[in-house]
């Protein structure tokens, strides 16, 4: 009888720890799913890519823009900008936090000691010398380690993992604005510039044919009406080349505002020798067929959606 007795008790014990190392798999926080997009996953009509070449999307900024001037300048303004340098440090932020939730699924370990010393002088010495005492102690090792029931801890550490890359997608959302922006007004810069030199070019030619048509005027050749109206295409030439004298330097500005850094001797003379766009500074093409899926592949759109799986209940 008392065999029978101790069988069950060890059954009930095995039993027992079976069930709550099945209660600590478990996790009551509800699975996050990416709903399925409506849209066909391949455009219609769409023209086949080239074999092994790489997708639009994982393009670098580097590949992207051939331009040495444009790389400079989007190497500054990534070095200088305050906010993604505060979207820099969230996202170590969040790691640092997500390393300490994923640690306390893990055992705990601890060790107590202590060291005790004294001195004792010569005149209250048996051997008449000064003595040092040290006493050590160790109270041993303990380790700790917490039953994830229902999946508290994991729920915590995968909300963790979530919200650190919601952050890490927006750091990348930023930079990638940024590096567009700086690039963009780059262009509007180089643009501008080629208008005001192919004003400069229209009033000389202007100024000219005032010129020829005051001297026809003269001699008889030429009405007072003609005279009049080259005066007013002058006219009209001189303020076109002040109106883009006045936006080439707010372009300037707006260069100056997205490096945080007012622009070198240096850039300033290869921007001002730069008249033309060199060839294949920007791709014309991009490679056809982009699938549906690839605005999931923004990080501006998968921040928020990394975002939801964050906010999950657990």
């Amino acid at each position: 009888m008392k065999i029978i007795f101790t069988g069950y008790r060890q059954t009930a014990t095995l039993a027992t720890l079976a069930f709550v190392t099945t209660l600590a798999g478990c996790t009551m926080a509800p699975k996050h799913e990416r709903p399925a997009s409506p849209t066909a996953m391949v455009y219609p009509y769409a023209t086949s890519t080239v074999s092994g070449a790489p997708d639009a999307a994982d393009i670098g900024w580097r590949d992207f823009f051939h331009d040495p001037l444009l790389q400079e300048l989007i190497a500054i303004a990534l070095h200088n900008n305050r906010d993604l340098r505060k979207a820099g440090l969230n996202v170590e932020a969040a790691r640092a936090l997500y390393r300490i939730q994923r640690a306390e699924m893990l055992p705990t370990l601890g060790i107590a000691t202590a060291m005790d010393a004294g001195r004792t002088p010569a005149d209250l010495s048996v051997t008449d010398e000064p003595e040092i005492n040290r006493r050590y102690e160790a109270a041993g090792a303990t380790t700790a380690w917490e039953l994830d029931l229902w999946g508290r801890v994991r729920s915590l550490s995968d909300q963790a993992l979530a919200a650190y890359m919601a952050l890490d997608e927006t750091y990348i959302a930023a930079r990638m604005s940024l590096v567009s922006e700086v690039a963009s007004a780059w262009l509007t810069l180089r643009a501008d510039r080629e208008l005001l030199r192919l004003t400069e070019d229209t009033l000389a030619a202007q100024k000219s044919s005032y010129t020829l048509t005051t001297q026809l005027a003269r001699t008889g050749n030429a009405t007072q009406l003609d005279l009049r109206m080259a005066e007013i295409a002058l006219r009209s030439a001189e303020i076109n080349r002040a109106a883009y004298t006045r936006q080439l330097a707010r372009d300037r500005n707006a260069l100056e505002l997205l490096l945080g850094q007012p622009l070198t001797p240096e850039l300033s003379r290869r921007l001002n020798e730069a008249v033309t766009l060199t060839e294949g500074a920007i791709p014309t093409t991009l490679p056809g067929g982009l699938p549906s899926d690839l605005l999931v592949r923004r990080p501006d759109i998968r921040a928020p959606s990394t975002g939801c799986a964050a906010q999950t209940p657990g």
